[in-house]
């Protein structure tokens, strides 16, 4: 993992040849901009190269020289943001919560202050006075957020959108205040009018509450959707550290001892039970088992495991007990290791982060110039301080990025609220932003494309005949009566295959090569073909070529007699081949990506049409292997369902899980297949694609409606009302056009 990652790492860096990694919890960051400027500022530290994730809240530093952790965190300080250390067991902040609260209390006193202002038909007598009332705390506690970031970058000499929102509600509201204490507004019987020009007549008459509540709301619930994406993305590497083992059974003095699982050290002697996670890394001491990697390794069958043999930490223990010496803790286990390539992957920046920097720092400048200007020019022309002020009011308030703001996060809700009814989760913007020109799907095996469970797939009598498993072979009856009782995944699968068997008596495991037993009276025995002198050489061939293709083969014998053999193997789910084939069509290739043996791969390859394999591939050769299909330039989705998957996810263009595998690849991945259906991936670029296309549209509306609206306002054309009115009804074209998405089906094309 990152250092330092505690307290005690605050002390003064070593000199090392290799740069040191430095992680940062950053907070009181408003928009992709205040990532850039922390960046910017931490780079220019003598020896630092930074990067920092607005998603994540978090700064990654290579550090070549020795550098304080004080020093990041007081940099970051003086830039007006917070920083601190990452605490591994803090849990993360919700931030979605914090922006919940004021989002509820602005639409609660915002649409009466809206309609009241809007609607002449709803005003009485002193109605203006309730509309200030109810707008004070929408803008000063609501708005307190924007208020104080563009205080922050006030300080700083720069500016973002959160100046617009902040200087948008604050003259609006001041202006309201002014015309109800020393003009005209406030006399009781006052009616708001709806005009479309400037009107230099009275301009004190003139309310504009209903913009200054407005820009606060619409912006709010922008941030709220923004901010839940946000905590999706961030919660990979919680989700890892969740998988560890919490406590570990020590042997001390010849006793079992619990203790946390930060007291085990290398060297330490502990114990695992049927059923229980490997507590970290280590080497088997005592005792055989069938240990369950399929998370960690992709091995898609239990890995028998006997004194001498490695065992990775979080693995899962399936039949007997092991005592295991610990080789590896903390930060140098497996899983660590593979916590560190997801976090790596996470403070990449997205070219969406780049273009928000470069057009925030060009729109809100030219916004506030233009205000400026219209007073100038007003003025200079003679019209009076008065209207010369209103005009530049209006600018500022048309100018305000309501639909902007709402532009991707209502385009994002509306998407993603159809997608979870298909059963089909995306993220974030970031991921439709990836999902653009995918044309290579690499595709994890176990449980992805396979159900990751075992099934009996043949049966084969003593002459190499297949025979009908619903007929209950003596060879499947026999060997299920050896294996009730047994808790390891093939013995299970049997047993499900012939229910209802009575048990055999005298059984016995033979470590390393099957069970036996007396069944019916015979002595009977399963397992490895050594375990038998000689098996009729049609049955060899069946046995063979079924453990070519990666499948485990139980021979069967009772008495004197070779009663068959049972083939076990990992299913391959039906919608796999279909997801297969329409990939094809869609002009995406296929790549099965797995660490599963090279002949259950092939297998299974063969069975989908899938005609690129690369087997037995680990964890960290995944990302490998996935950096090296994007180097002829092809954009990459990966699609897999185990930790093993992870830091591919993380690394590919896109990454796409199953939600019917572990917390770590779902928590790692921009697209969820819910229901555990390949077939849903397909879909899942098709809405992906149309959600996106929306984003864009609403995008191109925002900017165009400020690039006409603003000259507009500027020459008087609108007055601050009306530009209110015209600011609201641009927010109402992005929800509509964004709601058109809740109608969206597979199949619909997404070339339009």
């Amino acid at each position: 993992m990152s250092t330092p990652t505690h307290p005690d790492a605050q002390s003064e860096l070593k000199d090392a040849t290799e740069p040191t990694s430095i992680n940062l919890d950053i907070t009181g960051m408003s928009c992709a901009s205040c990532a850039a400027r922390i960046a910017k500022k931490l780079n220019k530290v003598d020896g630092a190269q930074a990067t920092v994730n607005y998603a994540t809240s978090k700064a990654h530093v290579l550090t070549t020289k020795p550098i304080e952790v004080d020093d990041l965190i007081g940099v970051v300080e003086a830039a007006g943001y917070g920083a601190s250390v990452p605490t591994p067991a803090a849990p993360p902040e919700d931030h979605a919560a914090k922006i919940r609260a004021r989002l509820i209390v602005a639409i609660i006193l915002a649409v009466p202050v809206m309609l009241l202002s809007m609607i002449p038909a709803l005003q009485f007598d002193g109605w203006q006075w309730l509309a200030l009332a109810l707008s004070l705390p929408v803008v000063f506690w609501c708005g307190e957020g924007f208020h104080r970031a563009a205080w922050t970058n006030l300080r700083h000499g720069a500016t973002s959108m959160d100046t617009l929102i902040s200087l948008g509600s604050l003259v609006s509201l001041g202006w309201s205040v002014w015309a109800l204490m020393w003009g005209s507004a406030g006399h009781v019987g006052m009616r708001h009018r709806m005009t479309w020009a400037l009107e230099r007549t009275d301009p004190s008459s003139a309310l504009y509450l209903e913009a200054s509540v407005g820009v606060i709301t619409f912006i709010l619930i922008g941030r709220w959707i923004e901010a839940r994406n946000r905590a999706e993305a961030g919660s990979a590497l919680q989700a890892l550290l969740r998988m560890g083992a919490k406590s570990v059974r020590m042997i001390r003095d010849g006793q079992e001892v619990t203790v946390p699982i930060e007291a085990l050290t290398v060297g330490d002697h502990f114990v695992v039970r049927p059923g229980e996670k490997v507590a970290t890394d280590g080497r088997v001491a005592e005792g055989s088992s069938a240990i369950d990697a399929s998370l960690v390794t992709g091995e898609s069958l239990p890995v028998e495991v006997a004194v001498g043999d490695e065992v990775i930490g979080a693995t899962v223990n399936t039949s007997g007990r092991l005592v295991v010496e610990a080789t590896a803790v903390g930060s140098d286990t497996e899983l660590s290791r593979i916590a560190t390539l997801v976090e790596a992957a996470q403070t990449s920046r997205s070219k969406t982060q780049d273009l928000a920097d470069k057009v925030s720092s060009v729109f809100v400048p030219t916004v506030l110039i233009i205000s400026a200007l219209t007073m100038i020019v007003w003025a200079v022309l003679g019209q009076g301080v008065t209207a010369a002020f209103t005009a530049g009011v209006a600018v500022l308030i048309i100018a305000c990025p309501c639909a902007l703001g709402l532009a991707t996060p209502m385009a994002l809700l509306a998407g993603t609220g159809r997608g979870a009814r298909l059963g089909i989760v995306i993220k974030g913007a970031g991921s439709l932003e990836r999902a653009r020109g995918i044309d290579v799907m690499a595709m994890d095996k176990t449980g992805t494309l396979t159900t990751g469970r075992m099934a009996v797939v043949a049966v084969w009598d003593e002459s190499g005949r297949v025979v009908n498993i619903s007929d209950n072979p003596p060879a499947l009856a026999v060997t299920a009566a050896l294996e009730v009782g047994s808790e390891h995944p093939i013995s299970r699968a049997i047993v499900e295959a012939c229910p209802g068997v009575a048990p055999a008596e005298d059984f016995r495991a033979l470590p390393g090569l099957g069970v036996s037993g007396t069944v019916n009276g015979l002595p009977a025995k399963a397992g490895r073909v050594s375990l038998f002198d000689a098996i009729p050489d049609t049955l060899s061939k069946n046995v063979e070529r079924a453990q070519a293709e990666g499948r485990t083969v139980l021979v069967v014998g009772r008495g004197d007699d070779i009663l068959g053999a049972i083939a076990v193997s990992d299913e391959i789910k039906p919608e796999a081949v279909v997801a297969v084939k329409r990939m094809v069509q869609a002009g995406v290739r296929p790549v099965l990506v797995t660490g599963d043996n090279s002949g259950a791969a092939a297998h299974v390859a063969s069975e989908l049409g899938i005609d690129e394999v690369m087997s037995e591939v680990m964890p960290a050769d995944k990302v490998d292997v996935v950096t090296r299909l994007r180097s002829d330039g092809s954009r990459v989705a990966m699609m897999g369902d185990g930790v093993n998957d992870a830091a591919a996810l993380q690394t590919a263009d896109l990454s796409i899980a199953m939600g019917t595998g572990t917390d770590v690849a779902i928590a790692a991945s921009d697209i969820i297949c819910t229901r555990g259906d390949p077939r849903l991936a397909v879909d899942a670029l098709s809405l992906a694609h149309a959600t996106d296309r929306t984003i864009r549209q609403n995008l191109f509306w925002a900017f165009a409606y400020n690039v006409i609206a603003i000259p507009v306002a500027a020459v008087g054309l609108l007055s601050p009302v009306i530009a209110a009115a015209a600011m609201a009804f641009s927010s109402i074209f992005v929800v509509t056009n964004s709601m058109r998405l809740v109608r969206w089906h597979p199949g619909m094309s997404d070339s339009n």
